[in-house]
């Protein structure tokens, strides 16, 4: 069974590398400290919200974009861990090792404790820190879940895929309500929005708030109630069909959230924002642990090259907005901002302490944000691994496969943000410049956990893969 298990993992990491390595070589206004609610969607699309034109209805979505402001270079890393790991600590993965794939649901390692994460930062300047939805951080061990990491209630699923009806992954519930497992029934994203709900309607509006609302949806398996399917009978391919019933679904929970805001009086001063974790998944070696390798993939990525796992920016530069009536200034910010960035942003806003910790890669995007002035970036580290990086300086930006046979692909990517020109045959002083860079990251880098887990399985140093969840053996029995 041990060895089964071991394959598998060992097969999911060379099945998503070979997926990646066959692919062709082509100054802060003064503000109230606000409530803040931060929305991170699954494995969503690019072009799959209304407000860029798709065939899947998000009127709530559309709503906070067309009053607030369309982050239309807001760039993520190209997994869900790795993003999750920059939003919470600030800093890019590569520095505490989880810049490769994501966490399985067998292994044990998780993000450092060593690193200190936003909502401590939060919680140190008197907010109220709440997470619902999807965790991903590291789930073997309590010490690496919410309510250990500076979130004083947690509600949701400590893994990285579960089913939308049974909240299992192997047979196996993960639904835990502050540290404590929930059996209930429903499905995921109703529930975790109905639990916002309640969280902002129990919540004292003298003391700022930070939710941290983190759907599953519309990552794999692709399911949606059958009543929620029939509503999206304008779409034809039966995957996409479901997939925009789940986005609808993760649509009308977004405009609950926001409408319990508005009952409870919050709404006024209250930050939102929503981005997805990176770009939908075009590769079934890196949909997940389900099986859709038969499935024609739903998402669309639409203009951009590539989806999840790629470093191209299909993978990595995802919708976002951002929202607050009356500070932010509604229209389309084409500036870069980096997931790590929104650590100072938020922090900024909040008071709290950035100095506090390790130094942090991200900067303050909020004049950016609110007001559509340049950004201070000038570097965005799409990824640095063992087998491949990219970078981008300025407009240039180098992906850079390094197994043999090694290939390099140079874009300008403000002349062609659709990745389909290689110009590294003719800029040669920006490719000695940009793989300086790219060499001098993966020497400050930590090993990569994955691998490092991984190799020590394979090795025989592992005598026993842990406990999928460290919880009662007769809660798991119960399965689904």
């Amino acid at each position: 069974m041990i060895a089964r298990r071991l394959c598998n993992y060992f097969a999911l990491f060379l099945a998503g590398l070979c997926a990646i390595l066959a692919l062709p070589v082509a100054a802060t206004d003064a503000a109230p400290r606000p409530n803040i609610l931060y929305i991170v969607a699954d494995d969503l699309g690019y072009n799959d919200v209304g407000f860029r034109g798709s065939d899947i209805n998000t009127p709530s979505i559309d709503k906070l974009a067309n009053e607030g402001v369309r982050l239309d270079q807001f760039y993520a890393q190209p997994m869900c861990t790795p993003t999750r790991a920059a939003l919470m600590t600030g800093r890019y993965p590569l520095r505490y090792g989880l810049q490769t794939l994501v966490i399985p649901s067998g292994m044990s390692y998780g993000l450092s404790t060593e690193e200190r994460l936003l909502p401590q930062a939060l919680k140190e300047a008197g907010y109220r820190t709440v997470m619902v939805g999807k965790w991903h951080l590291g789930h073997a061990d309590k010490k690496y879940w919410p309510k250990q990491r500076g979130f004083d209630y947690f509600y949701g699923a400590v893994l990285g895929e579960i089913d939308y009806f049974t909240h299992s992954a192997h047979g196996v519930r993960d639904w835990y309500r502050n540290n404590e497992p929930v059996n209930e029934q429903g499905y995921v994203t109703r529930l975790l929005g109905r639990d916002a709900v309640a969280r902002i309607m129990e919540h004292d509006p003298h003391v700022p708030l930070f939710m941290y609302l983190a759907f599953t949806a519309p990552h794999t398996p692709f399911q949606a109630p059958p009543e929620d399917i029939e509503k999206n009978n304008h779409i034809a391919d039966p995957t996409r069909r479901t997939y925009a019933a789940m986005i609808s679904i993760l649509d009308e929970e977004i405009g609950k959230v926001v409408a319990a805001l508005e009952q409870k009086g919050m709404r006024e001063n209250t930050l939102v924002v929503f981005m997805s974790d990176n770009g939908g998944t075009t590769l079934a070696a890196l949909a997940g642990e389900a099986d859709v390798s038969k499935l024609k993939l739903p998402a669309d990525n639409a203009p951009y090259r590539g989806g999840k796992g790629m470093l191209y920016e299909g993978g990595t530069r995802v919708t976002a907005l951002a929202n607050w009536p009356g500070h932010i200034k509604p229209g389309v910010v084409d500036e870069v901002v980096h997931v790590v960035d929104m650590f100072p942003t938020l922090a900024g806003l909040a008071g709290a302490d950035t100095d506090t910790g390790k130094p942090l890669d991200g900067v303050d995007a909020w004049p950016v944000i609110s007001q559509g002035k340049p950004s201070s970036r000038s570097e965005v580290v799409y990824n640095v691994e063992p087998f491949r990086a990219a970078i981008r300086q300025g407009d240039w930006k180098l992906v850079w496969r390094t197994p043999l046979p090694s290939a390099l692909e140079l874009y300008n990517i403000a002349q062609d943000p659709q990745e389909s020109t290689n110009l590294s045959a003719t800029e040669p002083d920006k490719i000695i410049t940009l793989k300086a860079r790219a060499e001098q990251l993966a020497g400050e880098s930590a090993k990569a956990l994955f691998l490092v887990e991984t190799q020590a399985a394979v090795m025989g140093m592992v005598k026993d893969m842990p406990p999928v969840l460290p919880n009662d053996e007769a809660y798991f029995t119960q399965g689904d």
